[in-house]
């Protein structure tokens, strides 16, 4: 069985959430992921796996709205 195990920065996708998260350090089998725009971190209890492209992209997308509709 293959264990997915990131790096710490690697972009990740949290099943419990469905969010995609950076990855920020981990205690045992729970992994503290970050919003890929910054803010506040949560701690990822279920599986965690790399982001598809399209997942990965729609984290992009929802930072850039973010960014576009707070005037940065």
């Amino acid at each position: 069985m293959n264990v997915f195990i990131p790096e710490i920065g690697d972009l990740v996708y949290d099943g419990t959430t469905g969010k995609v998260g950076q990855a920020m350090g981990h205690e045992g089998r729970h992994w503290q992921l970050r919003p890929v725009g910054g803010g506040r971190e949560w701690d990822a209890e279920g599986p965690i796996r790399p982001p598809t492209d399209a997942e990965r992209l729609s984290a992009g997308v929802a930072v850039a709205n973010s960014r576009s509709r707070s005037g940065l």
